[in-house]
């Protein structure tokens, strides 16, 4: 499915690509609007407000800001997510994916959505960090990846070749403008959410394991070393 000998550059998101989505998800539709009606003291009809209200800034910087929802729901975003953090996790055979590119591959570069206060809340409870050779946030470029400016703002702080890129994400609206802006290697994900059914992404590949596009003869060492970070 990959050509490694044609990649210089792996750009990959975070949330529902290398961690799993539940906890996301979860806290955004559930935990959220639940603690924000009992701290508010509000009617529990009050819970779908909150779920528009939050979806309505879908794909915006605002929708991935914790400060924003901080300070528009007057509650502590980060403190609510601490209260569910032991549902962040990776997902499936994330970390085995993670070992091979550190050990075989060149420059493995974090481009997420996830703002500043999300990676300091998830980094050290995941050790993705000790895998990557940078982090990128849409937040530290003002702009998200659903935007072509991102993309350009990325070639800025990290140059790479579009040709010689593969980019691996859950979002098709993310995936699509990459394509737009020209990355050749674009690879989605099949079931983002570990308790939610497999999605169907109509114009991309998507992946049920990172194993299936990594080389059939991986050396034993790889192999043997899942349990090591």
């Amino acid at each position: 499915m990959i050509d490694w000998r044609a990649i210089d550059t792996v750009l990959l998101d975070m949330d529902g690509t290398l961690l799993d989505l539940h906890f996301d998800s979860h806290f955004w539709l559930e935990h959220l609007p639940r603690r924000y009606v009992e701290l508010h003291r509000l009617d529990e009809a009050t819970q779908e407000e909150v779920r528009s209200r939050i979806l309505r800034e879908r794909g915006t910087l605002n929708w991935y800001s914790l400060a924003y929802w901080s300070r528009e729901l007057d509650v502590d975003i980060v403190a609510l997510k601490r209260e569910i953090q032991h549902l962040i996790g990776l997902r499936g055979d994330a970390l085995d994916f993670l070992q091979w590119l550190r050990q075989a591959h060149p420059r493995v570069v974090l481009a997420t959505n996830a703002d500043r206060e999300s990676l300091e809340l998830k980094l050290p409870l995941t050790g993705l960090e000790a895998y990557l050779d940078a982090i990128v946030s849409s937040a530290d470029l003002g702009v998200p990846k659903e935007a072509q400016e991102f993309w350009f703002a990325l070639q800025e702080v990290e140059p790479f070749d579009p040709d010689r890129t593969l980019f691996i994400d859950d979002n098709p609206s993310v995936l699509e403008s990459a394509r737009e802006y020209g990355i050749r290697h674009l690879l989605g994900i099949k079931q983002p959410d570990s308790t939610r059914p497999e999605k169907e992404l109509e114009e991309f590949i998507a992946l049920e394991r990172f194993a299936a596009i990594l080389p059939s003869n991986l050396p034993p060492t790889v192999e043997g070393e899942s349990g090591h970070g």
